[in-house]
């Protein structure tokens, strides 16, 4: 057993939540700032181009001010739902402060949404109105024309089409608006569609207080204080991006950098985090493998003090890697759609290679049994989260949107369950095991997809795995593993058995893929997760 640090149990102890009755982000937060600390950069904004422009916070409130007067103007008010289908767009972030301001319910999404995505959402959150940009024109019209949808239509680049308002165009006709609605902290703010794997989805709605969940997301995790300048590649359509490209740094007053870009483009990061000022970076498992696979021991990462992971489980060779390249170690975090960050890695805790870390200042997390029972260390159960009066974190999901018997599922008595299982050792550190339907049962033995994913990257042949249950008449289930192939190698029948035995050598040998198939390409969901259940769901049908 180790000796977990002091400052993380002082941090523990010390934790209380803000738990106001009213409470307004843009009023309460943002004009803060604006006051306190007026000519701190909040927003250092660039694109692909090289082109850029940086906001201080007393700007910042302005911009807020100037989209409630936008939204006012096309007819939007308080609890009118808004869908924000943009990208990194420099008006994204006004736009999200703007809703919040009045009072309105944000939704954001991706630009990777098709008609019939746009069709879904618009019905199912009941939008008043879609703000979108040039290039998403015709896609949202097409999901418009088949649901039949009354709404306002805002276009937030230049372009000119019948039955658009423009963005620019009534910014510049209207007065800035500071007037903040004075919200319950109960009330709805933020409504964003989970990257489910299958069927369609779930409408996940968070209070007015949601921003306050992040407070240990910006002090403990991002570690972020003003002055400093966090870059979050997350999509702005995941929730991913209110994490760490909005609430968290600015509830503890540093800036926000952001790139706008086609896509991501391990380059030009590279190349941006040599360039500018940037002292945290926020990145999916994907893009740390991506970096490491190239080996940039040689990048003058001169600003760069803090890394952090979240989305799905880190592989420990990456974080050897990152820190053997780099000199940084990466600070995994855990959460969800419906909460803040549960549980991570943070400063004062001594880490241990691939496991979730320690529950999070403020929240009470644990490994229960189907009972609700909290097991003993080194026991598989599923994550909770105490949700008792005296202990539920600030942060946590309201409802799912017009499902109550969905809403109802993801409760048992005082616990929240998250979906995924895991196991406690006994420093009370958490180990990730999978998700609870993505767990392989093989002639006895409970496998965790994720585990021999670890151990399949560790072989240089392969870029990115996804391992599934497979039937099998005697084991009634065996693993399967998806593989992408890196650069140059060639799939052949000798480098799958190569593969298997390298898994056998390396973890337990029930574990080892009985089965291989070399792919081009993984489904995933927009937030980048593999989507296992849908390989799952292929091979059941084909056998």
């Amino acid at each position: 057993m180790i000796n977990i640090a002091q400052k993380y149990l002082e941090d523990r102890e010390t934790f209380q939540w803000d738990r106001p009755e009213k409470y307004n982000f843009v009023g309460d937060t943002i004009s803060a700032w604006a006051q306190s600390q007026p000519d701190a950069i909040a927003l250092h904004w660039t694109n692909s181009e090289g082109n850029e422009f940086k906001r201080s916070f007393s700007q910042l409130r302005e911009d807020a001010a100037r989209a409630a007067g936008v939204l006012k103007a096309a007819g939007i008010g308080r609890g009118d739902t808004v869908l924000a289908i943009m990208s990194r767009e420099a008006r994204w972030w006004e736009i999200v402060l703007g809703c919040i301001q009045i009072g309105a319910i944000v939704s954001p999404g991706t630009v990777q949404l098709k008609p019939k995505d746009i069709a879904y959402r618009l019905e199912a959150a009941k939008a008043k109105a879609i703000i979108t940009n040039d290039a998403l024109l015709d896609i949202v019209d097409d999901g418009i024309a088949k649901v039949n949808w009354p709404g306002v239509r805002i276009n937030v680049d230049a372009g000119e089409r019948a039955n658009w308002l423009s963005y620019e165009a009534l910014r510049k006709s209207s007065e800035p608006d500071f007037q903040v609605a004075d919200t319950p902290a109960d009330s709805a703010a933020l409504c964003y569609f989970t990257s489910g794997t299958t069927g369609q989805p779930k409408l996940t709605v968070h209070r007015h207080d949601y921003p306050l969940g992040h407070k240990a997301t910006g002090s403990h995790w991002l570690a972020a204080k003003p002055g400093d300048m966090v870059w979050n590649l997350s999509d702005t359509g995941w929730a991913k991006a209110a994490w760490s490209s909005l609430f968290a740094p600015w509830m503890v007053g540093a800036g926000v950098f952001a790139l706008h870009c086609a896509s991501f483009d391990a380059e030009q990061t590279l190349e941006w985090l040599e360039k500018y000022e940037i002292t945290t970076l926020c990145a999916p498992p994907t893009v740390y493998r991506i970096l490491v696979r190239r080996d940039i021991s040689d990048a003058k990462l001169k600003s760069l003090s803090r890394c952090v992971s979240a989305g799905e489980p880190l592989n420990p060779e990456v974080i050897d890697l990152w820190r053997t390249q780099t000199g940084l170690r990466i600070y995994e975090g855990y959460g969800q759609t419906e909460t803040v960050l549960l549980c991570g890695n943070f400063d004062g805790m001594e880490s241990k290679a691939g496991s979730m870390g320690l529950p999070a200042p403020g929240i009470s997390l644990q490994v229960i049994d189907h009972e609700g029972n909290i097991v003993d260390p080194e026991q598989e159960g599923d994550i909770a989260i105490d949700i008792s009066p005296s202990k539920k974190p600030q942060g946590m999901f309201a409802c799912y949107l017009d499902d109550e018997v969905r809403t109802a599922s993801v409760y048992k008595g005082d616990w929240y369950l998250t979906g995924d299982r895991a196991m406690r050792d006994q420093d009370g550190y958490f180990w990730f095991v999978g998700r609870a339907d993505d767990v392989i049962l093989s002639s006895g033995y409970r496998i965790g997809p994720f585990e021999v994913e670890s151990v399949l990257f560790e072989h240089e042949a392969v870029a990115e795995s996804a391992v599934v249950a497979s039937p099998d008449e005697t084991r009634g289930e065996v693993v399967k593993a998806f593989i992408i192939l890196a650069k140059g190698v060639e799939p052949t029948e000798a480098l799958k058995e190569e593969l298997q035995r390298y898994v056998k050598n390396s973890t337990a040998p029930y574990k080892y893929p009985r089965k291989i198939e070399f792919v081009e390409s993984l489904p995933k969901t927009i937030s980048g997760k593999i989507k296992r259940k849908e390989l799952k769901m292929q091979e059941w049908e084909q056998s």
